[in-house]
Order: C-alpha cells, then sequence, then structure tokens
C-alpha cells in the first residue's frame, strides 16, 4: 500500500493506461481522416466507427471519474482541490456533445474537400479540448499526491 505521500502504484498504471489508450484512438481517428476518398470509399464509415469507439472509451472513462475514480484518492488527500475537481467534471457533458455533434456531422463520401476540411479542422478542436481536459485532470492527481507522476 502506498504512503500518504507516494502515489498508489495501480491508480497511477491505471491512469497512464487510459491515457495511452486515449492517445491511440485519437491516432487511429487522424488516420482515418488522412485516408484518400479514392483509396477508401468507405472512410465516412470507418470514420463513424472509430469516433464511435473514441467516445465510447470517454463516457466510460468519465463514469469512472464520476464515480470517485481517480481524483477521490487525491481529494481525501487534499480537500482544497474540490473546486479544480468539480471544475474537470463539468466539462464531461461539454466534451460529449462535441464528440456527438462530429459524429453527425460527418460529412458523405461525395462531399465537398471544404466539408472534410471543416470535419478535420473540428476533430483537431475537440481533441485539443480533450488534451487540455486530460492535462487538467492530471494536475488535480499530481497536486492530490503532491508529486510530478510524470503525466504531463
Amino acid at each position: 500500500m502506498a504512503g500518504f505521500d507516494r502515489a498508489d502504484p495501480v491508480i497511477m498504471g491505471h491512469i497512464l493506461s487510459q491515457h495511452r489508450e486515449l492517445h491511440e484512438q485519437i491516432t487511429a481517428v487522424r488516420h482515418a481522416f488522412a485516408l484518400s476518398p479514392a483509396a477508401v470509399p468507405d472512410r465516412p464509415a470507418v470514420l463513424h466507427a472509430r469516433l464511435v469507439e473514441l467516445r465510447d472509451h470517454l463516457h466510460g472513462h468519465f463514469r469512472q471519474e464520476e464515480a470517485g475514480g481517480f481524483m477521490e484518492e487525491s481529494l481525501a488527500r487534499m480537500p482544497r482541490l474540490a473546486r479544480a475537481a468539480r471544475a474537470v467534471l463539468g466539462q464531461h457533458p461539454t466534451l460529449l456533445a462535441e464528440i456527438d455533434r462530429l459524429i453527425a456531422t460527418l460529412p458523405a463520401s461525395d462531399a465537398p474537400p471544404a466539408e472534410w476540411a471543416r470535419a478535420t479542422a473540428d476533430f483537431e478542436r475537440l481533441t485539443a479540448h480533450l488534451l487540455d481536459h486530460e492535462r487538467q485532470e492530471n494536475a488535480v492527481v499530481q497536486e492530490g499526491y503532491n508529486e510530478d507522476l510524470g503525466l504531463a
């Protein structure tokens, strides 16, 4: 069992695993956006599948956080982090709505390049929001343990 001033390796391993999976899924969606429409006529279906996988991962990850998850230990150690933790948790509905909009507005395979450029930009904006959320989450956990966990 970890001491009061040390991170629990099980918790840290789980955080690192979830973040690695998030990055892998973001990369898979980026690759799907980069597919040539001529070479892969079902690109919208491939993208839809990858985005739904990413959304499902986020939903599960967010449910875990909201049920106690990663931040609970940090809050137990440092209750003053409650405001920061609430702010991070409060981002979940917005992030899920953002990915839902992206899924709902994916262009058809014969859509003009401008529509594909917009969808790609929307995904990159979502990615920036997700990575910012992840940084904020890491900051709460790291401060709760009062040490750098190497997650930045």
